[in-house]
């Protein structure tokens, strides 16, 4: 890529995950963290602050949840301006039912951005009081993903 469509595309990168920042506490507004009393913001600032230096990771990063854990669909990110490629991760980040942790996981391994976030996020929530439990499942997703 030429110097300029370069520069051109890392600020309308460095815009879309501004933009994700601000859908992300959008959607997540009024919802708490598994003590009842910290902003689920709070989270997504944990996981993005894990990711490395890269806009595409950073927007995939605040909105890894919003297809889960809220009405968004993967159509309204599109109608506010999220490309496919932030939708696209986000949506292999929404683990699907009837999918079991381990397919769900294995398919995260192929995915560079979804996988960034998927480690940062499991990071995040190891950082934040786990159960022995949660430190298991944690622990084999991580090496899970890091050995590939």
């Amino acid at each position: 890529m030429e110097a300029g469509k370069e520069h051109q595309y890392n600020n309308h990168m460095k815009a879309i995950a501004e933009l994700a920042k601000i859908i992300a506490f959008d959607a997540h507004k009024g919802q708490t963290r598994r003590d009842g009393k910290t902003p689920y913001f709070e989270h997504l600032k944990a996981v993005v602050s894990r990711l490395p230096d890269d806009d595409t990771t950073r927007a995939v990063g605040w909105l890894h949840d919003v297809l889960e854990d809220t009405d968004y669909t993967p159509e309204k990110l599109q109608e506010l301006g999220i490309p496919d490629e932030v939708v696209f991760p986000v949506i292999m980040l929404t683990k699907e039912k009837g999918v079991s942790y381990e397919q769900y996981i294995e398919a995260l391994r192929y995915t560079t951005h979804a996988k960034q976030v998927k480690i940062a996020d499991m990071l995040s929530n190891l950082a934040d009081t786990p159960t022995d439990q949660q430190i298991v499942k944690y622990s084999r997703a991580l090496l899970k993903l890091i050995e590939h």
